[in-house]
């Protein structure tokens, strides 16, 4: 079974040196239908403006990754991690017994477009842990590129959950074939650009609940940009 979550349907907010949109309830959205799925417990879509940010504040037991669409963000933690994400890089930000840190948009020109998201850990009280991964063009063009996951295989970050995070940049036709385990579920966020799963159009912001489904298919319409999720 295939459940479309349009990008339209999300909750939205502008408050605007922020432009924020939630595929699952986060903040002062709430929607008892829409409050994660499974691991996944948070995708938000965020713009944010030129020389403006999130200021320093704290986390604890909660695995947050951030990817670039487009545009940089400036990261600084207690941990002492300073540097700057891009596309084609995942943040992964193990929050474990308590972390703080700052998120900003260095450029004083281009605003930044990205996604955060959050996994449930498998376990809790785990010492915070900060990691960056950089994935060449080559890796994600046509197909799907681990980016995070348990064993960080393939050079991917280390997620404490049993969850496995793909992307993929794909060109006007191509296809990309995702196969989920028995009793496994997947979920399909569309970054850029439009895609077809299983027949159904999806475009940017849109998303796709996969369940019972042990293989599906995603092409690209026109150049697109995806994320793939494969759930426990």
């Amino acid at each position: 079974m295939i459940t479309l979550r349009r990008a339209q349907d999300r909750g939205h907010f502008d408050f605007g040196w922020l432009d924020t949109r939630h595929t699952f309830s986060f903040g002062e959205y709430f929607d008892p239908e829409h409050s994660g799925f499974r691991a996944l417990r948070v995708l938000n879509e965020d713009r944010v403006q030129p020389g403006k940010g999130f200021g320093t504040h704290s986390h604890r037991d909660m695995e947050i990754l951030t990817w670039v669409i487009s545009g940089a963000l400036a990261h600084g933690d207690s941990l002492g991690t300073r540097g700057v994400i891009r596309p084609g890089e995942v943040q992964l930000m193990s929050a474990g017994t308590g972390i703080r840190h700052s998120e900003t948009n260095p450029s004083d020109a281009e605003p930044v477009h990205f996604l955060q998201i959050w996994i449930v850990p498998a376990s809790e009280g785990l010492p915070p842990r900060y990691d960056q991964k950089m994935f060449p063009e080559a890796d994600l063009k046509n197909r799907l590129r681990l980016i995070a996951g348990p064993e960080a295989e393939e050079g991917a970050a280390k997620v404490v959950q049993d969850v496995k995070i793909y992307a993929a940049r794909l060109d006007p036709g191509a296809e990309v074939r995702a196969d989920l385990a028995a009793g496994r579920a997947g979920f399909l966020h569309v970054a850029s650009g439009t895609v077809s799963l299983q027949g159904a159009a999806l475009r940017a912001g849109d998303g796709a609940r996969i369940e019972g489904e042990p293989s599906v298919a995603v092409i690209g319409e026109t150049a697109a940009e995806i994320l793939f999720f494969d759930l426990a």
